[in-house]
């Protein structure tokens, strides 16, 4: 029962993603997933926040409801983006940066968002060192480098 309720979370999710995907340019919507049709899912990194969705493609919940769901790690969000408007993925799973990069490129068919799809950012906070009794207020005056090539330096 809990696979099946599991299932039902996650499906619309997926299906409405892949339903709206990239916009046509000409206002419509997008077609519908048809039966047994392939769809190129890309996230960008492999995250405990898409669980639900790993439980499902491995019991073949995708399948039960005739998608053919292929799964690829795109390992950054340029890369994701990439896959998505070059057509190589139909979803792409990343933040909501790469969207604004793409639009504020000028772009002439941007790429739809959906805000909140994990509940989480995904960032983690690390320290070189244990911390007893953390508080933000810890960071105050301290610099933060952001985790990836290309992330900004912060002063808090």
């Amino acid at each position: 029962m809990k696979k099946k309720l599991l299932s039902l979370v996650l499906l619309p999710a997926v299906l409405a993603a892949g339903l709206v995907g990239c916009g046509n340019g000409g206002g419509g919507s997008a077609p519908a997933v048809s039966s047994g049709e392939k769809v190129v899912l890309n996230e960008v990194a492999h995250s405990i926040f898409y669980a639900p969705m790993y439980v499902a493609i491995e019991e073949g919940y995708f399948a039960e409801e005739g998608i053919e769901l292929e799964l690829v790690t795109g390992f950054g969000a340029d890369k994701t983006m990439t896959a998505v408007l070059s057509d190589e993925a139909d979803i792409g799973f990343m933040g909501s940066e790469a969207s604004i990069y793409t639009y504020l490129g000028g772009t002439s068919d941007p790429v739809v968002n959906f805000a909140q799809l994990t509940q989480r950012a995904g960032n983690f906070l690390v320290s070189r060192e244990p911390i007893e009794d953390f508080s933000w207020d810890m960071l105050k005056g301290k610099n933060v480098l952001g985790g990836r090539a290309g992330g900004i330096l912060v002063n808090m």
